[in-house]
């Protein structure tokens, strides 16, 4: 990279201060800044962009060893199985006598719950004593029942 010293950047200032005018160098300098800003997260996303890309190789690399693994796990499971059932063919016993016997399963009993009946959560003492309605009144009921009434 560039070595840029104080001595340097004083320097460059200055033949910018000659060369573009105290008028144009603020702009020039934001402009500057800007670009070498968008330059900088260029970079910055090429550096990610190539690390993922790494990572992705070493995820695959590990993946395909991973797949070996259980592919030869996965063998040597099938050998000692087969070698398991050569023992047993070969001693006239079999895998089922030696499997356990059936437990009994209960047969299913409907609880008998009436399905029309709701059955809330809170108690209904406790609604009766905080005055929750436990019962829907229509319309008219409501109206009939909070109607002022006459007095003769």
């Amino acid at each position: 990279m560039l070595d840029l010293g104080i001595e340097k950047l004083a320097l460059i200032g200055v033949v910018a201060l000659i060369v573009i005018g105290p008028e144009k160098l603020p702009r020039v300098a934001r402009t500057v800044g800007t670009l070498l800003g968008k330059a900088q997260r260029y970079v910055n996303d090429v550096k990610a962009e190539v690390n993922r890309s790494m990572e992705l190789d070493e995820l695959r690399k590990m993946k395909t060893t991973v797949e070996e693994a259980a592919r030869d796990v996965e063998h040597n499971i099938h050998t000692g199985a087969s070698e398991f059932e050569k023992q047993f063919s070969g001693s006239g016993e079999t895998l089922s006598a030696l499997a356990e016997p059936e437990v009994p399963v209960p047969e299913y009993k409907h609880p008998r719950k009436n399905w029309r009946l709701k059955q809330g959560a809170t108690p209904n003492w406790y609604k009766a004593r905080n005055g929750v309605r436990t019962k829907a009144l229509s319309g008219a009921a409501r109206v009939a029942r909070f109607r002022p009434h006459k007095i003769n």
